[in-house]
């Protein structure tokens, strides 16, 4: 799987970039695979249930840019350390998903990366709960318990959600997910899907107030 990984980055001439000439205010996580050739993992962590923003949701390593961050690679590899002491020097990158924005307007570099499987995560409790590992098969199953609709200021937008050994997986965490495997592994995941709807239309006023603060 991870072969198949690097043949469609090399065909698609994607490489990580390592500048970001907007960097201030920006953000950066890391989705860092396993180097498990046949049945690689994602790393995820749970933020930390006293937080005062997304507390108790599930993430990807990362966070937003400090100045002392060369570019906003070094801030994924960063943030990556002081939130599960995963080395840099244990990082290949491989690539770098499209910016995502969160519904706070927040805008997120993802990058991807392979670290070795038997490295060893400690979480830093003051920021997160719990270190988790779910296999990439799990994603491509698509086996999700509902489909979230989320009010964009252009529409709409939509992500899967799902829940493994007790982790519930959703909003941007899964939408970047997904766009990952979409893109690299062909995985054809859409809104179409058997399981539930749940709408959020009832958040649109909050959304519309963030991105109207972010343009003034």
């Amino acid at each position: 799987m991870l072969n198949r990984l690097r043949q469609n980055i090399e065909s698609t001439q994607t490489t990580a970039v390592s500048d970001d000439l907007d960097q201030q205010g920006n953000a950066a996580v890391l989705i860092a695979l396993t180097n498990n050739e046949q049945n690689p993992s994602v790393i995820l962590t749970k933020r930390a249930i006293h937080l005062s923003s997304h507390s108790g949701e599930v993430s990807f390593p990362g966070g937003k840019w400090e100045e002392d961050d060369v570019n906003l690679q070094q801030t994924a590899l960063r943030e990556s350390w002081e939130e599960i002491e995963l080395r840099d020097t244990d990082v290949e990158i491989l690539t770098v998903l499209p910016a995502a924005y969160t519904w706070q307007t927040v805008k997120v570099i993802p990058y991807v990366g392979v670290i070795p499987e038997e490295v060893k995560l400690t979480p830093n409790f003051e920021e997160l709960d719990s270190i988790f590992q779910v296999p990439l098969s799990f994603f491509l199953e698509d086996k999700r318990i509902r489909t979230d609709i989320f009010p964009h200021p252009d529409g709409q937008i939509w992500t899967p959600a799902y829940e493994f050994e007790g982790y519930e997986i959703w909003g941007f965490t899964a939408r970047l997910m997904i766009t990952f495997l979409n893109t690299y592994f062909d995985a054809n995941i859409t809104c179409e899907n058997p399981a539930p709807v749940k709408d959020w239309s009832h958040i649109r006023k909050q959304v519309e107030k963030k991105w109207r603060d972010n343009k003034a």
